[in-house]
């Protein structure tokens, strides 16, 4: 009756198979990715050859089915190495959640099966400089032509961009239509012609994961590139995010874990008065306080991850607050 209080020996498995492969392929790189802000391929080939790329893409179209737990311990593992190599799984799942939560039996056939191979990753398009969180205020229109769709606007702040092939992106399709009802969802491919990317931002960190503009000119897609129904964008896009805030948090509990890890490694070294450090209770009242509220927030974060595999009523809270939280514990804990 206690093992809703324990990973199952699966969980385990994947834990100890995930640490494996960043010791060896990913943590060894993390310094050189940062230090030169470029995309981290010996990551991307590493979890490509492991199946932990986009380990939550279902079996029936070629990927492992990792459940929102499972992919949230291989999220978490990763960013323990390397933050910027996190984003790898983390934002195909952001991408292809969309498809997932909405998109026809069709359209998953046409996508899935390259991500699951690990052949094309899958990024996300929500945000606008003037709609981050407004996102219903967003300016980038798709206007219906014929059989096709035509797209104009552009998206900000897109992780992965340029290496990632696919992209699901959120477009005004009704604008006399009611507010958060009038937005429609939309795979776009990086070659569709009238598609391109801006200049990548310098950021303060993980700088090894593209962030940057997506433009859109004319570009002009399939009909049947729609996710979902025509005004039914904005709900998929967040209902996307309750499922994807879990992962962000797993990354922020990655990024606490190796910053205390490391931590307790150096304290065991340095020696003053012909000690180690670490005999110092001052210092063991500082570690006990990070361990103590890094377990907290790894709790509340496997718990919405839980909710999120159930598709609970209250994943919207719980994954809100795993993220919050475990951010919160990461910045102080780093």
């Amino acid at each position: 009756m206690f093992d809703i209080y324990q990973l199952s020996d699966d969980h385990e498995a994947i834990r100890e198979a995930v640490r494996e492969v960043v010791d060896a392929k990913i943590a060894p790189h993390a310094a050189d990715v940062d230090a030169n802000a470029r995309y981290p391929q010996e990551a991307h080939d590493a979890l490509v050859a492991t199946d932990f790329f986009a380990p939550h893409i279902p079996e029936e179209y070629g990927g492992v089915g990792a459940d929102a737990l499972a992919t949230a311990i291989v999220i978490e593992e990763v960013a323990r190495g390397c933050v910027s190599s996190s984003l790898i799984p983390a934002v195909n799942k952001l991408g292809s959640m969309p498809v997932q939560i909405g998109g026809s039996e069709e359209i998953k056939q046409k996508y899935f099966p390259a991500v699951a191979a690990g052949e094309s990753g899958f990024s996300y398009g929500l945000s606008e400089r003037e709609a981050g969180s407004d996102t219903a205020s967003m300016k980038t229109r798709a206007v219906r032509d014929g059989d096709d769709w035509v797209l104009n606007g552009v998206k900000t702040w897109i992780t992965n961009a340029g290496v990632s092939d696919f992209y699901t992106v959120m477009a005004v399709t009704d604008p006399d239509g009611p507010r958060g009802r009038n937005i429609s969802a939309f795979v776009v491919e990086k070659s569709d012609e009238g598609f391109s990317f801006g200049e990548k931002e310098r950021k303060l960190g993980i700088k090894g994961s593209p962030t940057r503009e997506l433009f859109f000119e004319n570009c002009r897609i399939p009909g049947d590139r729609i996710v979902g129904e025509e005004g039914q964008g904005l709900k998929i896009a967040l209902q996307t995010l309750d499922h994807t805030r879990v992962t962000i948090a797993a990354q922020a509990l990655g990024v606490a874990q190796g910053a205390l890890d490391y931590a307790i490694g150096y304290i065991k070294e340095r020696r003053q008065f012909g000690k180690p450090v670490s005999e110092f209770q001052a210092l063991q009242f500082m570690v006990a306080d990070m361990g103590m509220k890094l377990e907290a927030a790894r709790q509340l974060t496997y718990a919405a991850a839980a909710k999120s595999e159930r598709n609970d009523d209250d994943l919207g809270y719980f994954g809100a607050a795993a993220k919050a939280y475990a951010s919160d514990v990461a910045m102080e804990i780093t």
